[in-house]
């Protein structure tokens, strides 16, 4: 695991706070506990809240993961298709969009779906803790409507920092993926083309037509 470490951020208001965040809408930066003083405890506390808000953990800021039915979907359809492809040949295990994970000292994340090879696991054993101390081998990001391009700049340079070896982006708006084995190494795929494990996950290929057409509102008569 990456030794990274999280450094306090530096702000004069919330504008800046906002700017160091990349540009997300302030109502899903809290308050309390006050900003730049939050813990793991605090992300869990929410979590096992009244609320149960999920939050990932940005220097000592929660930042709440707000997530809409669609992109739930996509997600949720996305991790059944790698949980059969990695079940099939025992390759490790993926978590779905409440699976936390400590990049790096004071860094959670909370990919949309993550697949973490059993090499990957401390004895090749699933952690018990709430917050898994594991980097994904693959972390998948399903942008939303809440979403920047900033933030998952952001989040891109988290994981690869950590040893995050592919990211997917997926972009329900328009259909079309994007690919990333490093910060500035990516490839386009349109909504013909399929999104493909590479050396992560070699012989994977699935069609983005086959994760956006679960929201055709017609359901299919029997």
């Amino acid at each position: 695991m990456a030794t990274t470490t999280s450094k306090q951020p530096k702000f004069d208001n919330l504008a800046e706070l906002m700017e160091q965040l990349g540009g997300i809408p302030l109502e899903r930066i809290l308050l309390q506990p006050p900003l730049g003083t939050a813990t793991e405890k605090d992300v869990l506390a929410l979590r096992d809240g009244p609320k149960r808000r999920l939050c990932e953990l940005v220097d000592g800021v929660l930042v709440e993961k707000v997530v809409g039915t669609p992109e739930s979907l996509f997600a949720s359809y996305l991790g059944h298709l790698l949980w059969v492809y990695v079940e099939e040949q025992d390759l490790g295990t993926v978590l779905g969009a409440d699976g936390m994970l400590r990049l790096f000292p004071g860094r959670v994340r909370i990919p949309d779906v993550s697949f973490i090879s059993w090499a990957s696991w401390p004895g090749e054993r699933v952690s018990e803790k709430a917050i898994a101390e594991v980097v994904p081998n693959l972390a998948v990001e399903v942008l939303s409507k809440k979403n920047t391009l900033r933030e998952m700049e952001r989040k891109l340079r988290d994981y690869f920092q950590s040893g995050t070896a592919m990211v997917w982006l997926l972009y329900p708006k328009t259909q079309t993926a994007e690919i990333y084995t490093s910060t500035d190494e990516k490839k386009r795929i349109g909504k013909n083309q399929s999104l493909d494990g590479g050396d992560v996950l070699p012989g994977l290929s699935i069609p983005l037509k086959r994760i956006f057409s679960r929201t055709d509102p017609r359901r299919p008569r029997r």
